[in-house]
């Protein structure tokens, strides 16, 4: 099935990050005000709790997030880099109570699908009829030996959820001496954002051309090749950088010894003077509490993806990069998945069969330089038979960064903090 132009700049457009919904606004649920709870408050579980509200307004939208403010994934890597600051990065919730959801700052201890409740830390259990999960990712520590101790003792860092660690990278990188050696590894695929690592080398590069010159980069890859973007990243390392990356593939990190500050792989030990090592991930924990971590590794969630309804916890809903799916894990497609589940849950609710046929978009935006990056852009169909979504076409990466894309990219992220979070 092809898509016309015009159909895919409005599914993948950078602007509001839009989506495809046939007949999912202004219907409304009728009779006794029904509940959804949302756990998580990124860019998946914050767009499902607004659109909820937005397309059933008699809904009783509860959003439970443990967090203060939002801190966004995409665009840290400029924080690292030197060239945003985490104030740049970091928005408060106060846009999303406007649209009539509950806003509790707590952490979900307990889910009991079968009364249809969830506790938080404090004791406090909150009903539903239905419950959307977008808690992320967790970070797999436990599968690379000393990684804890080295993590605890502040040696290694994954930065891989925005955050403290995005800030502690960067003092790290800072104190590094110049001819030092930065150690970063790729994770095995599926991971949060496929290009976020290499984007990660070009900003670190980047900023060691302009300060540390004589410092080298040590790209440890547990995958045989890059995974996204490549010829993106090959061109940007080529381009500005080089002889100061050194990629090696099938390179998966076994070992990190913080006292000795090395990094070990099943062929050699490498010596760092910063060690940002990335482990493999799988679905967050909240997922598990539900029962809805039931791929056949136990690690990720299946889901109808005509409503991202768990196949394994009915009433129960997972969105963002804790699904299941050939689709990428990536903020601008969490939202998307957020209002595909929000107007699926709002004609559940009334009784009628949600949109059989829905299309997502996804654009991503990856910095090569101070003033270049470059983008992928597409739109998935959802196929009734294969039941997944497939690339309906028209898309495509850029091969080279440009300044065009660069200011594109900061557009994108200040119209999806907009739509996500006012």
């Amino acid at each position: 099935m092809s898509i016309t132009r015009r159909d895919f700049l409005r599914a993948s457009g950078m602007g509001a990050a839009s989506v495809l919904i046939a007949g999912c606004a202004g219907t409304g649920v009728s009779g006794p005000k029904a509940r959804v709870v949302v756990v998580g408050a990124g860019f998946g579980g914050a767009t499902c709790a607004k659109y909820l509200r937005k397309w059933g307004p008699n809904l009783e939208v509860t959003l439970i997030e443990p967090n203060e403010k939002f801190v966004s994934c995409p665009r840290s890597n400029l924080v690292i880099g030197g060239l945003r600051s985490m104030d740049d990065i970091t928005h408060g919730y106060g846009g999303l109570r406007k649209h009539g959801i509950r806003m509790v700052k707590d952490s979900v201890v307990g889910i009991d699908p079968a009364k249809r409740t969830v506790t938080t830390r404090d004791g406090s259990t909150f009903g539903y009829d239905r419950l959307v999960l977008a808690p992320g990712i967790d970070i797999r520590t436990d599968t690379i030996k000393g990684f804890g101790e080295a993590e605890a003792a502040g040696k290694v860092v994954h930065s891989w959820k925005a955050g403290p660690q995005t800030a502690l990278l960067r003092k790290q990188l800072e104190a590094m001496p110049d001819g030092g050696v930065f150690v970063i590894s790729v994770p095995a695929t599926p991971y949060r954002c496929p290009p976020g690592p290499y984007e990660r080398i070009c900003m670190v590069a980047h900023y060691f051309k302009q300060a540390k010159p004589r410092s080298k980069i040590i790209v440890l890859d547990s995958n045989a090749d890059i995974v996204s973007k490549k010829p993106l990243f090959t061109w940007a390392w080529n381009s500005f950088y080089p002889g100061m990356i050194e990629y090696r593939p099938t390179s998966a990190v076994l070992a990190v010894d913080g006292g000795r500050m090395t990094v070990s792989t099943e062929f050699d030990e490498v010596k760092a003077d910063v060690m940002n090592v990335v482990p493999r991930q799988r679905a967050g924990e909240l997922c598990a509490l539900a029962g809805a971590r039931n791929d056949s590794g136990g690690n990720w969630c299946l889901v109808n993806l005509a409503s991202f309804e768990s196949t394994a916890a009915p009433n129960v809903h997972v969105i963002g990069d804790s699904v299941s799916a050939a689709l990428p894990k990536s903020g601008h497609m969490a939202t998307n998945q957020a209002k595909i589940c929000a107007a699926a849950i709002v004609e559940l609710l009334a009784g009628r069969q949600p949109e059989p046929l829905p299309v997502v978009g996804n654009t991503c935006y990856s910095e090569t330089s101070a003033d270049t990056a470059g983008h992928v852009a597409n739109v998935y169909r959802f196929d009734n038979e294969k039941k997944a979504y497939v690339d309906a076409g028209g898309g495509g990466a850029t091969p080279q960064g440009d300044r065009d894309n660069h200011k594109y990219a900061e557009s994108w992220a200040q119209n999806i903090w907009a739509e996500v979070l006012s």
